[in-house]
């Protein structure tokens, strides 16, 4: 069986009695228990205590001497300090074992030496007395019993608990730690967390190091990419607490691990599904959108984006783009409706030297710009009737001459366009031209408006909180539940552009780490403030009440909106609010 640390003599003195106390402890203590004893200071086998301890068989000369620096305190059930030991230098930690102290006399330096040996006689018979209690009271039983259940307990915990000195190091490892790191306690316990893992877990500026003053810091939560010893990577969620004595000062730290690797796959995987071309979604219309994206984006059609402004129309034609077999070539863009006529010819076309005043050399043109790859004509219905009918010939021939040239450039392009306006309304009117509407629109996209799915802007909040921590370099806010309450209820009309507008101005007002409703935008607390006022009761909707009513509804969340007397922004609210998205 192996043997266990159960006894750590201490003492401080010159007169071997740390020697003298486990001399008698391994005479009368079980086999099993190991006894060992050191001294705070280098001292030299007292001549006199050795002949003291011979009288009663104990061959002092035997007892290795040891000190502090030789043993870890933390390895032992007990700690047994001796004689007039100074008690500062023995660090009260939580964590340590249980602590006696054994009042003894030592001789003085002057003391002549027959009273020198009266006095080690005395000590020595007082310790045996006391051990032969300790011994045969079962309180060394006890002691390893309340070892081994305390073990037991934090061993099962599914969390990893390091804990280490002020020193770093480290003196308790579990089992859940063993798994996530891949070490063995054994090779952990007494080092350096620092030499153990460096560049992994620990290191300069980790929550638990030391501050300038050589005490922990408070403590803190982050994530870590740990690599195992065996090459593989775990995602560990470390949350550091500071350890105090009971004078409230810093003399540890505590460390849990969770292992949310598999959680931290499922998010990526998660936001992978939900996500395209810097678009974020999990409504039922943008996942389709996603899936449309998606096949559009091998077949080299062209594609009309219609949405209103702000909805995310350039997005769409990136995520085309990229997913495309055109991905490594050019992708070009250009406003229609920003440029008058005459600029707006020569951007698209190009122009030779001379074509006009201030052509002083050739220049290309997007179209020419984009060969082989992709232009995205943006606010398309704002084209001149002249400029309509020049990009139609552009689409059937693809060719076109450069403003003031002659000679005829031809070029492979995929024309994706976008509007925020009715086409078919302008066709109508006679303002748009119906075959190249028809060109133009092969594959229609229609973005929906941020007010029809409100289910995703609980998810674009926090997207645009995370943007805008990395961007500005602060620390990442987060929403109150009346901040997300009031985000969700309006109405959005400059869409997802308005929204990513309203977290940036948060970011300016907070100085807390909370956004809460006066800190945004005062157009969104104002229509808050309009919806408040109007008559009606409190409202607070129950997990139960919700799936009743989506169970009454078959689904249909406008419906069980209308059931439980809500509009469907609060209904998206509170379904996200229980996990019903």
């Amino acid at each position: 069986m192996e043997r266990q640390r159960l006894i750590l003599f201490l003492a401080s003195g010159r007169s071997n009695l740390h020697l003298m106390a486990e001399g008698l402890a391994r005479r009368v203590a079980p086999a099993r228990v190991e006894i060992i004893s050191a001294n705070m200071i280098p001292v030299d086998l007292d001549p006199a205590a050795e002949r003291i301890m011979a009288e009663v068989g104990v061959e002092l000369r035997a007892v290795p001497s040891r000190s502090p620096l030789d043993v870890e305190l933390f390895m032992f059930d007990l700690v047994v300090t001796l004689g007039e030991f100074d008690q500062s230098c023995r660090p009260n930690l939580p964590g340590m074992p249980p602590h006696l102290h054994w009042d003894l006399p030592q001789p003085r330096d002057d003391d002549p030496p027959d009273r020198a040996a009266a006095v080690l006689r005395e000590a020595r018979e007082l310790l045996r007395q006391r051990i032969d209690a300790l011994v045969a009271s079962g309180v060394l039983h006890a002691l390893f019993v309340t070892r081994r259940n305390f073990e037991l307990i934090v061993d099962n915990l599914a969390e990893g608990v390091v804990a280490h000195t002020i020193a770093r190091r480290i003196f308790y490892f579990n089992q859940a730690a063993e798994r996530m790191t891949g070490m063995r306690r054994e090779e952990v316990l007494g080092n350096d967390c620092h030499e153990l893992f460096q560049g992994r877990l620990c290191g300069p500026g980790c929550a638990q190091c030391a501050g300038e003053d050589g005490a922990p810091k408070s403590g803190g939560r982050d994530t870590v990419l740990f690599v195992r010893a065996d090459g593989e990577q775990r995602t560990l969620e470390k949350v550091t607490h500071p350890l105090a004595d009971p004078d409230g000062q810093n003399v540890g730290a505590l460390v849990s691990l969770r292992d949310i690797t598999e959680l931290d796959t499922l998010k990526r995987k998660l936001k992978h599904h939900h996500a395209l071309g810097g678009m974020i979604g999990k409504d039922p219309k943008m996942l389709a959108l996603f899936d449309l994206i998606r096949e559009v984006a091998s077949v080299n059609v062209p594609v009309l984006v219609e949405g209103e402004s702000g909805t995310g129309k350039e997005l769409v034609a990136n995520a085309i783009h990229d997913l495309s077999p055109r991905a490594d070539k050019p992708f070009v863009a250009i406003n229609c409706g920003a440029l008058p006529e005459g600029i707006l010819e020569s951007e698209l076309f190009g122009h030779v030297r001379g074509a006009f005043s201030g052509a002083v050399h050739n220049k290309k043109g997007r179209f020419e710009l984009a060969d082989g790859g992709t232009i995205f004509l943006d606010e398309v219905g704002e084209l001149s009737p002249s400029m309509q009918v020049k990009l139609l010939r552009v689409l059937q021939e693809q060719t076109f001459e450069r403003v003031g040239g002659e000679a005829p450039v031809k070029v492979d392009v995929r024309v994706i366009s976008a509007t925020n306006q009715n086409l078919r309304r302008l066709m109508e009117k006679k303002q748009f031209r119906r075959d190249l509407f028809y060109r133009l629109c092969v594959v229609p996209i229609g973005l929906p408006p941020l007010r029809d799915r409100a289910i995703d802007i609980p998810m674009l909040v926090e997207h645009f909180l995370e943007r805008t921590a990395r961007h500005t370099g602060r620390e990442l806010l987060r929403i109150s539940n009346d901040a997300m309450d009031v985000l969700t209820a309006y109405e959005w009309p400059g869409n997802v552009r308005e929204l990513r507008n309203a977290i940036e101005y948060a970011y300016v007002k907070c100085r807390s780490g909370t956004v809460g409703p006066e800190h945004l935008p005062p157009e969104i607390r104002q229509r808050e403030g309009a919806e408040r006022s109007k008559p009606g009761p409190a409202l607070s909707l129950h997990k139960e009440d919700l799936i009743v009513a989506l169970a009454k509804a078959g689904g249909n969340k406008k419906e069980a909106a209308k059931l439980l007397g809500v509009g469907r922004a609060t209904l998206y609210r509170y379904l996200y609010l229980y996990g019903l998205s």
